[in-house]
């Protein structure tokens, strides 16, 4: 069985045998490719693009495997996924984005060069993408609970001190 489109693209994109420099220098022309498709996507954020992998590669100007890799990287931020895992090129998506849950991922994956796309400023003021990146970032804070005392009612509700109860 051949192998699928995202399959040749992760193999690609992650070869544990590449030379190094070569894996920095495909991830900097991808990064430079994304952000482009993107400038493109955040002008009519709410226009939904769609068609064939191999016809939005053709509009973006790339290769059916980079735009394979696109639309792995976008499909957590759609409104509705895209079937990655089984598409070839002639498998129909979309890239109809959730805007928050696009910036967010942006920040998430810590891709300032997507995040402070001046197309943003139209998107949301300031503010807005001020609040969305503290609301990404604080989701992924631990924040420990009070650490309960020896000498401190357990927490079961048993009125038992915590050493006598459940901290045996």
């Amino acid at each position: 069985m051949s192998r699928t489109l995202l399959e040749q693209w992760r193999d690609m994109a992650y070869d544990e045998s590449a030379d190094r420099g070569q894996l920095q220098r495909f991830w900097n022309s991808y990064f430079e490719i994304e952000k482009g498709i993107y400038e493109q996507l955040l002008t009519n954020p709410d226009e939904e693009v769609k068609g064939t992998v191999k016809e939005l590669a053709e509009k973006y100007g790339q290769e059916v495997l980079t735009m394979a890799g696109f639309l792995d990287g976008i499909n957590d931020s759609l409104k509705e996924a895209n079937p990655i895992e089984t598409m070839d090129e002639n498998t129909e998506v979309s890239l109809a984005f959730d805007k928050e849950k696009l910036y967010k991922n942006m920040v998430a994956a810590k891709a300032d060069w997507l995040y402070e796309l001046p197309q943003w400023e139209a998107v949301y003021s300031q503010e807005e993408r001020k609040r969305l990146y503290k609301e990404q970032k604080e989701s992924t804070t631990i924040r420990k609970g009070k650490k309960i005392g020896r000498n401190d009612p357990c927490p079961c509700g048993s009125g038992k001190k915590y050493k006598k109860c459940c901290g045996r």
